[in-house]
């Protein structure tokens, strides 16, 4: 039976951009803050998953809720499942956005909303491939189960209160990442870096605060210092400098000064964590430019250390935590959240990616090491991830690049992430799309957007793909 799934997208298209949209204009940012005993993780993602799953029963499948906080929806009768796992949850959104980040718009081509490639638009991309099986009432021998979460982008508290109570599966995908396949995932967890009060000279300004970040995995694209002026003279002298600075760097910045304080901004470019070249940290680079502007002792030691070992280090090499792998790659680094008050916490948080062949103790000891002298404690805080790796003889793999390859007529390779998918927890589990080899990867960032024909497309080969592994 030979099945034209591209048509078959095509028949659809107008039914899965309007579910897909109706799912963008939920914010769904994980909000404990908010959170009640009904709705733990707040109420967007709560809101979020019953969206999918209402969907899900309109079409006539088989869904159950767990507590708000993760959810599935069931395909067949097999005693073996075939596991398909996304996340209906984002990351928060700052002021750069050109559009409304939750109400969804085409532009030239493109589906611009938060959530658009991480990862509604590929959930709904995958939904609609298992909708199309079942439509055409295709024969299978294994249960296709949707397993969604709703905090994947910070603690997984939805996906692993999931794992206690319901059945797993054993080989499945997450659509959360990049085509040919992701089956390498490296390592993942957060550092905090807690700094000594200093004793000392006041300085021309005292450190006030310094604040950044919204959230361990993503590159801040903001950045704000409030300082209090001790020495009228240089005030002057430090605006000129900082418009200078913002005029030659990468970062821009905006100086306010009013009731003996002065408040610097600056503001450069979010990036996911995993890939923090492609971001401009707008912490690092104030605190490279505070460092040299006569602050108060506990002001300039929390800058320069920032400064001398966290700036433009993407892979952790100046920490001495890199490494490198033949097939998962390199170390990434990034140092994402920043909280400082004169009177209070003194802290940085680094996002580490790690790839086999050194141990999250082992970057521990040598970041103690090489800050040893530097009056900083440090501590793994949050939750760990190992790395995971299915390899490339594995018939999982085999299959998902052969159907690649046929639908883009590109050769299929090996490829690991420094990203997180729920692709690890399974025993055989890998990510696969939707992003395409040369698209822009705005995961995280503001102005996120899915090329539309790119989404049909990693829809017919997540319909191909489902088929030939479940039946």
């Amino acid at each position: 039976m030979t099945i034209d799934w591209q048509k078959e997208v095509e028949v659809r298209k107008d039914d899965l951009m309007r579910d897909l949209e109706d799912l963008l204009r939920i914010d769904s940012v994980r909000d404990i803050e908010h959170g009640t005993k009904e709705e733990p993780l707040g109420p967007g993602p709560a809101a979020a998953l019953r969206k999918v799953l209402e969907i899900a029963e309109r079409d006539g499948f088989e869904t159950k809720n767990i507590e708000n906080v993760a959810g599935h929806i069931d395909y067949g009768d097999g005693e073996e499942m075939f596991g398909l796992l996304g996340h209906v949850d984002v990351v928060p959104v700052d002021d750069n956005w050109d559009t409304d980040p939750f109400e969804p718009v085409v532009k030239d081509g493109k589906l611009y909303a938060r959530g658009s490639s991480d990862d509604k638009g590929p959930s709904i991309a995958a939904y609609y491939a298992m909708k199309i099986i079942k439509d055409l009432e295709l024969p299978l021998s294994k249960k296709i189960r949707f397993i969604f979460g709703t905090d994947e982008e910070s603690e997984w508290v939805g996906i692993h209160r999931y794992m206690e109570v319901e059945e797993m599966p054993k080989v499945g995908f997450s659509p959360d990442a990049n085509f040919p396949i992701i089956n390498g995932e490296k390592g993942i967890l957060s550092y905090e870096v807690t700094f000594d009060n200093q004793s000392g000279d006041t300085g021309a300004f005292t450190l006030e605060s310094f604040k950044a970040g919204m959230r361990t995995n993503m590159v801040p694209g903001d950045a704000t210092a409030v300082l209090k002026v001790n020495d009228e003279t240089k005030a002057a002298d430090l605006k000129a400098a900082f418009e200078t600075f913002t005029a030659e760097k990468e970062v821009d910045g905006e100086y306010k000064e009013e009731n003996g304080q002065i408040t610097l901004t600056t503001i450069g470019k979010g990036a996911h964590a995993q890939e923090p070249k492609f971001g401009i940290n707008a912490a690092t680079y104030l605190a490279t430019f505070l460092v040299d502007h006569d602050l108060d002792a506990s002001g300039v030691h929390y800058v320069k250390v920032i400064a001398d070992y966290m700036h433009l280090d993407y892979n952790g090499k100046k920490l001495n935590a890199y490494t490198k792998h033949d097939v998962m790659g390199e170390t990434t680094s990034s140092a994402n959240l920043f909280d400082y008050t004169q009177d209070g916490a003194k802290k940085v948080t680094l996002n580490i990616r790690h790839p086999e062949g050194i141990t999250k103790d082992d970057i521990l000891d040598n970041m103690k090491e090489v800050l040893k002298d530097e009056g900083v404690s440090i501590e793994i805080i949050g939750d760990v991830k190992t790395p995971h790796y299915v390899p490339g003889d594995d018939p999982l793999v085999k299959t998902l690049l052969d159907v690649y390859e046929e639908h883009t007529g590109n050769k299929g390779e090996e490829q690991s992430i420094g990203g997180g998918t729920y692709g690890r927890i399974l025993e055989r589990g890998v990510a696969y799309g939707a992003l395409f080899p040369g698209e822009e990867n705005v995961m995280h960032q503001p102005n996120e957007f899915m090329p539309v024909d790119s989404l049909l497309k990693a829809t017919a080969i997540y319909a191909d793909a489902i088929y030939r592994l479940a039946k």
